[in-house]
């Protein structure tokens, strides 16, 4: 369980002055693994009580992101989530829905990439995968429909 105290340590132990909004922002992105977009972190925290701006909410979430307590994740350049679970793992991203599922880094080896040009030095790997619901059918739709094209094909 996250309460204050250890969540003040924790951004201590990442070089950050731990606030009142940026406690209260970590206690929300670290009360389990989750992707929440800025938006929804801002609604929340103001949810609960908190008078927190969204400035602050943006500058906090980059500063987490930074300092490595949460990842951000960029689906496409207008959707980014920040992810809880910090540790190396890939993405599921249900473009229909608008939201992410993690998956195991080692259930998608990936080995021989290439050298970074020089003077750079690789960071990390991020995989997402786009997804979609499958479409369902309507048996009684599918059923009219080839009734009529068989009908049209014996006139």
């Amino acid at each position: 369980m996250v309460n204050r105290q250890i969540v003040s340590e924790l951004l201590q132990g990442h070089g950050i002055i731990p606030t009142q909004q940026r406690i209260e922002i970590a206690l929300l992105l670290l009360e389990g693994n989750q992707h929440l977009s800025a938006d929804q972190v801002l609604a929340r925290v103001n949810q609960g009580g908190t008078a927190v701006s969204k400035a602050t909410v943006y500058n906090t979430l980059g500063l987490f992101a930074d300092r490595g307590i949460i990842r951000q994740v960029i689906v496409d350049p207008t959707k980014v989530f920040y992810d809880s679970n910090a540790t190396p793992h890939y993405h599921f991203y249900n473009v229909d829905e608008g939201t992410l599922i993690d998956f195991d880094a080692s259930d998608l080896p990936i080995s021989n990439t290439p050298l970074p040009p020089a003077g750079t030095i690789a960071e990390s790997v991020e995989v997402i995968v786009r997804i979609r619901n499958k479409p369902t059918l309507d048996r009684s739709t599918t059923y009219q429909h080839a009734k009529k094209s068989t009908i049209k094909l014996i006139k």
